[in-house]
């Protein structure tokens, strides 16, 4: 199969998310990035493009999806990696072209938005993917299996954290990343529960094959003067009788990238940390702690479908992400002729959107419980 065209809009000078999604999709050799507006800044895009040898460098968005249409050659995909208030936008431009759309989570910084751009969506033939990278971890794939096989019965608790700490001082202007993630204009209003707290949420989901029903969220905003949330306690209730909590922070001092995440069913236990994503710990009721590795003994047939390497040679937050993109371009190359069931689409991203708004209702609210309207 020939490599797919991929053009990119964000991810410019001094960007995070663009280059971890640049290295996940050569990771399996088929994308290849020919095209990007990797900045909404002309000059800056241009530099950007120059820096990474991009030859295809356009000044806009709107530019880049007209010409690369039009053009033999053009994109397959393009990948969004802008801050969340441009999301829809772009989103939208490349959709409209024809062109597939692998977009960052959240998808967009309120939930009407979100179900409105959801709704245009049926009337395109070109299709949206959202990277929430950590469902395409190989042990996270597995615990998704062992919960739909049964091997932990009726689930009964589900507990998913995120801890970081870098944020724990007020946030430094010069600091992209910092500046872009507390400034409600670009976010929403959401600080922690957009960045951070919709990883947690959407990974008790896939995991348990289920959304939360209802929710109730303390949301604060420990640093002085931050206007977006900083730390976030949130209690699930889920149709089938499940009970969740998900523990969102980025003013855990002494915490790095911690997300981590329990599940309990009447017949066993897994724990997994996204740290350690190599190792997931499974304890039948009544028996003895097993350690499951990746590539190991007791891998499962949905770990083994996405582990490219031997046991003991660590896989993690990079192979994560290439996991998605390999089965996205396999996909829309003709060899996924069971569609997709595991990367996340336009479900997943209202969904989100939806965990986002509760939290905001509910903790206005004083906690009270809140349904998720997606």
């Amino acid at each position: 199969m020939r490599r797919l065209r991929l053009g990119m809009v964000g991810g410019g000078e001094g960007a995070f998310i663009g280059a971890v999604h640049r290295m996940a999709a050569r990771l399996d050799g088929r994308w290849e990035l020919v095209a990007g507006n990797l900045s909404s800044t002309p000059d800056k895009a241009a530099r950007s493009a120059e820096a990474i040898g991009l030859a295809r460098s356009y000044g806009s968005f709107e530019e880049m999806a007209r010409e690369e249409a039009a053009q033999e050659d053009g994109i397959d995909a393009v990948s969004i990696v802008t801050p969340n208030h441009i999301h829809v936008p772009v989103a939208k431009a490349f959709l409209a072209a024809g062109i597939h759309v692998i977009c960052d989570k959240p998808l967009t910084t309120d939930l009407e938005t979100a179900q409105a751009f959801a709704a245009e969506c049926a009337g395109y033939d070109a299709q949206f993917f959202l990277t929430h990278n950590y469902t395409g971890s190989p042990l996270v794939r597995q615990a998704r299996q062992m919960v739909s096989e049964g091997m932990l019965g009726n689930i009964r608790l589900v507990h998913a954290e995120y801890l970081q700490d870098w944020l724990s001082r007020p946030a430094d202007p010069e600091n992209v990343q910092a500046a872009w993630r507390t400034d409600p204009a670009r976010t929403g209003g959401a600080g922690a529960i957009g960045d951070i707290g919709t990883h947690a949420y959407n990974l008790a989901c896939f995991v348990m094959g289920e959304t939360a029903s209802q929710l109730a969220a303390d949301l604060q905003s420990f640093v002085g003067g931050r206007e977006v949330d900083d730390n976030a306690n949130i209690l699930l209730r889920f149709g089938s009788g499940s009970r969740g909590s998900i523990f969102a922070s980025q003013v855990a001092t002494g915490t790095e990238n911690g997300l981590k995440l329990r599940i309990h069913g009447d017949k066993g236990g897994l724990f997994w940390a996204q740290e350690n994503p190599n190792e997931l710990i499974f304890t039948p009721m009544g028996g003895v702690e097993q350690r499951i590795t990746r590539g190991g003994a007791g891998a499962m047939s949905a770990a083994e479908a996405v582990t490219r390497i031997p046991a003991g040679h660590p896989e993690g937050y990079l192979e994560a992400f290439g996991t998605l993109y390999r089965e996205i371009a396999d996909h829309l190359s003709g060899a996924d002729s069971a569609g997709l069931e595991t990367v996340p689409g336009i479900a997943e991203a209202v969904a989100g959107m939806a965990f986002i708004d509760a939290c905001q209702r509910s903790s206005k609210a004083d906690a009270a419980w809140c349904d998720l309207t997606s």
